[in-house]
C-alpha cells in the first residue's frame, strides 16, 4: 500500500468538528474512501454545504456529500444495521444516491442488536442520577458481550444467515431478560424503562430486525478494505472519551486516540499525517468532569442539543491542559485543525494551569499520564478534575491561533471560521 493517509481525531470530549474536517481533507486531497475506525452509530458528524444542504453523519464516512467518495466500517467499528439503512435513505433525500453502493464493512465489525441496545438504557434507568452519559445506542453493551460472550456476538458476516442470527438473538434476548427481571417493578414505573423492558419481552423485535439486516447485507460489500491511493481515517467522540485515557466510568467503549488507525494503516507505504480536532471553545455532552464549564457562555448550537441519553450539551473556555494531555495519550500529533474560529471575539479565555489539583496528578501545567489501563487511575484523575480550578488568561482574538501554538507546541494546519468547505483554510505548519 502506498500514498496518502489522514488520520483524523478529536482532541477533546467529541463534537470538535471531526465531519467538517474530513469533508474538507476529502476535497483538499482527492481522497477516494473514508475509513471509519472506532465507535459506532453514536457518532455525529455534521457537514454544512454552500447550498444549504446538510447532514449528521452517524457511521457513514463524512466525506459522503463528494461524488465517488465511498465508506469502509472497519473491524473495530460497532454497526447498527438499521440506523445505516435509515441514513441511507435520509441521504438519498439530499442528493446522495447509492450511497450503500460504496459501503464496505469489515467481516468481524460488531452488529449491535435490539436487546443490547435496550440494555444499554436499561441500565441508565437504574443509575438514576448517577448515569454515566451514554448515548443510548448499546454501544458499550455490544463490546461487553462480545468479551463476556464471544462466540455469541453477533458480527457482519453474520448478516446474511437468518438462522444463526434467530439463534444469537434469542440467546441475547434471553440473557438480558434474566438480567433485568429482577427490577422489573422498578422499571415498569418509569416511562423509559418501561418502554425499553418491552423491547425485551417482545417477540416479534427479532424478526424485524433480522429483515432489516438481510436487506443491509444485500446492498453492500461484507469484506475488507479495498485500499485507494488516498484515505480520510475518521475517528469518531474523543480522546477524553477513550475506554483507557478517559476519566472512568464516563467515558466511551472504544479507543479514540490513532492507536486503531495506526493498526488498519500497518504495512502503508504511503505519508500518514495524524491531524488533532479542537474547538475555539470546550464542549461536553452529559455527566463527567469539565473544569472549565462556564454556564455564561451560550453560544448558540445549531447541530447540538440535550438529550435523554447523553444529557446536557454543556459549553467552556478551552482548555490547553486537558489539550496537551490528549496530544501526550496520542504520542503526538502532526497539526492542529482548528475549528469555531468565527466565534472567538476580543475578551476570550483560555486555560492555562490548574489550581487545587494534587501534584500525584498534574505538576508543572500537564496532567500525569498514568499506567495504560489502569482505570483506578483514570477514575482518580477524573474525580481531581473535578476539583480543579483553572487559571484563565484573557486573550484576543488576533493572538488566539498564536497562543495557542506555543502552549501546545503544534502549528495549526487548518483553520475553520464557519461550517461550509469556503470557511476552510488550510495553514504552511512551521
Amino acid at each position: 500500500m502506498t500514498g496518502e493517509a489522514h488520520i483524523v481525531v478529536d482532541l477533546g470530549f467529541g463534537d470538535s468538528g471531526k465531519g467538517t474536517v474530513t469533508d474538507h481533507l476529502v476535497r483538499a486531497t482527492g481522497a477516494q474512501l473514508v475509513v471509519r475506525f472506532n465507535g459506532g452509530a453514536q457518532a455525529g458528524h455534521t457537514v454544512v454545504l454552500e447550498d444549504g444542504r446538510y447532514h449528521t453523519f452517524s457511521q457513514l464516512g463524512a466525506g459522503s456529500f463528494v461524488p465517488g467518495v465511498g465508506t469502509h466500517l472497519s473491524r473495530f467499528m460497532i454497526v447498527h444495521p438499521g440506523g445505516l439503512l435509515e441514513e441511507a435513505r435520509v441521504l438519498s433525500q439530499k442528493g446522495v444516491m447509492a450511497v450503500l453502493d460504496g459501503l464496505s464493512i469489515d467481516p468481524e465489525a460488531l452488529v449491535i442488536s435490539p436487546f443490547q441496545q435496550a440494555a444499554n438504557r436499561l441500565r441508565e434507568v437504574l443509575r438514576g442520577d448517577e448515569r454515566h452519559g451514554s448515548c443510548g445506542l448499546g454501544i458499550g453493551e455490544t463490546q461487553q458481550d462480545a468479551l463476556e460472550f464471544s462466540e455469541g456476538a453477533i458480527r457482519a458476516l453474520d448478516l446474511s444467515d437468518p438462522d444463526l442470527l434467530r439463534l444469537k438473538l434469542q440467546r441475547l434476548q434471553q440473557r438480558k431478560w434474566e438480567l433485568f427481571y429482577p427490577h422489573r417493578a422498578a422499571l415498569k414505573k418509569d416511562p423509559q424503562g418501561a418502554l425499553e423492558l418491552a423491547v425485551l419481552e417482545s417477540s416479534e423485535v427479532a424478526d424485524r430486525w433480522i429483515a432489516q439486516a438481510g436487506l443491509l447485507a444485500e446492498q453492500v460489500r461484507i469484506g475488507e478494505i479495498e485500499w485507494p491511493e488516498t484515505v480520510v481515517l475518521e475517528g469518531a467522540q474523543g480522546v477524553l472519551l477513550d475506554e483507557w485515557r478517559g476519566f472512568h466510568p464516563h467515558t466511551t467503549w472504544s479507543r479514540c486516540t490513532f492507536a486503531n488507525a495506526l493498526e488498519l494503516l500497518q504495512g502503508w507505504r504511503g505519508t500518514v499525517r495524524k491531524w488533532g480536532v479542537l474547538r475555539a471553545y470546550g464542549t461536553r455532552h452529559g455527566a463527567g468532569p469539565f473544569p472549565t464549564q462556564d454556564e455564561s457562555l451560550l453560544l448558540s448550537e445549531h447541530h447540538n442539543a440535550t438529550g435523554p441519553w447523553q444529557g446536557a450539551f454543556r459549553q467552556g473556555w478551552l482548555d490547553t491542559v486537558l489539550a496537551r494531555y490528549a496530544i501526550e495519550c496520542c504520542q503526538g500529533i502532526d497539526a492542529l485543525a482548528l475549528t469555531h474560529l468565527d466565534r472567538v471575539g476580543d475578551g476570550w479565555r483560555l486555560a492555562t494551569g490548574y489550581e487545587g489539583v494534587p501534584g500525584a496528578f498534574y505538576t508543572q501545567g500537564r496532567l500525569r499520564l498514568g499506567t495504560f489501563q489502569d482505570l483506578d487511575y483514570q477514575q482518580s484523575l477524573g474525580q481531581a478534575l473535578a476539583e480543579a480550578r483553572p487559571c484563565y488568561e484573557a486573550i484576543t482574538a488576533s493572538r488566539f491561533i498564536e497562543r495557542l501554538e506555543g502552549s501546545l507546541g503544534v502549528s495549526v494546519g487548518l483553520e475553520s471560521w464557519g461550517p461550509c468547505p469556503h470557511h476552510k483554510r488550510s495553514r504552511v505548519c512551521r
